[in-house]
């Protein structure tokens, strides 16, 4: 009875190391989302409002957990270089999750090899906007119009390799205009210089002070950068109807290291989306200048994959760097 008893206990400490039950046991530890950004910005505002429900849905506390720095880079890094077990994930967007390696030489991580993408969080778009003596009411004219400055047009961005920078130079690039970048640091600079005439063009993500300025007519809104109108830009235009195939979305989500078993990648999901699904939650997103919007892990993956490319090309023949 003795010598039974011993070998029920060793087959269930053996049972207990299988990978199998380790995953049906996910997560019975604190989970760690990291923010590659200090605290207050957009990314960090959209993770701490899931932290509370992301908690609830997994049954696991999530702490946020700021690591700044290097454009994003130092965050995203330290998740790439982390177990792939499920507790530290990395809250991304285009910048450190897909344009940051292609500019920084040593940034210390693939984006695509490295990770692995669990669900988008939130889209949202880009608002172009020029200055009032811009004689252009819309992209077309606004094209028109830049062919005829034999100096170009200057515009901002919050900062070489910013997405706002490369998004500028690929409509530049796809219009066939002369674009000179004036580069800021931060976005609020940015509505400063184009609200003060510094610059005459703009495309960033929209803040209360642009879309006060709009509604003042300080500035002119003359289109979205995502394929299909925005709900955040009522009866806005995309550039896209002027500017055919220009295309630019501002994506937020969340990612593991490479290697994360799948059914954790699934566990993770279905919580997202779950959260995502909240009404209230949507409402509090789209107050951020974001629409709530999950996906599935593949669809995340090929967001990504067809990402880097695109600013790849972008990168060369512009020749952006941050050095």
């Amino acid at each position: 009875m003795r010598v039974r008893r011993r070998s029920l206990l060793g087959a269930a400490a053996a049972t207990m190391l299988l990978p199998g039950v380790a995953l049906a046991q996910y997560p019975d530890k604190p989970i760690k989302l990291i923010v590659p950004y200090s605290p207050g910005g957009t990314t960090d505002i959209m993770a701490r409002t899931l932290q509370e429900p992301l908690s609830k849905a997994l049954g696991q506390t999530v702490i946020v957990d700021n690591k700044a720095g290097a454009a994003g880079a130092i965050g995203t890094r330290q998740v790439a270089t982390a177990p792939a077990d499920g507790y530290t994930l990395i809250f991304g967007n285009n910048g450190p999750s897909a344009i940051t390696p292609l500019i920084q030489k040593d940034a210390g991580y693939d984006p695509i090899k490295d990770f692995a993408p669990v669900s988008l969080v939130s889209i949202a778009p880009l608002t172009l906007v020029v200055h009032p003596s811009v004689p252009a009411n819309n992209v077309k004219e606004l094209i028109a119009w830049a062919k005829t400055q034999p100096g170009g047009v200057d515009y901002a961005s919050a900062g070489a390799g910013s997405l706002g920078h490369l998004a500028t130079e690929l409509m530049g690039k796809e219009a066939g205009i002369k674009l000179n970048h004036v580069p800021y640091k931060g976005q609020a600079p940015t509505t400063m210089a184009v609200l003060n005439g510094e610059v005459k063009l703009l495309l960033t993500t929209s803040s209360d002070t642009q879309d006060a300025a709009v509604k003042s007519g300080k500035l002119k809104l003359l289109g979205v950068s995502t394929p299909q109108p925005s709900p955040l830009m009522p009866g806005a235009p995309t550039i896209g109807q002027s500017l055919p195939g220009y295309e630019t979305v501002v994506w937020f989500g969340i990612l593991a290291p490479a290697g994360t078993p799948a059914p954790v990648i699934d566990r993770l999901n279905a919580a997202i989306r779950t959260v995502l699904s909240d009404a209230e939650i949507q409402k509090k997103f789209m107050g951020y200048g974001c629409i709530a919007t999950a996906s599935t892990p593949q669809q995340f993956a090929a967001m990504i994959a067809a990402e880097v490319p695109k600013w790849k090309s972008v990168v060369a023949t512009a020749n952006i760097t941050t050095q």
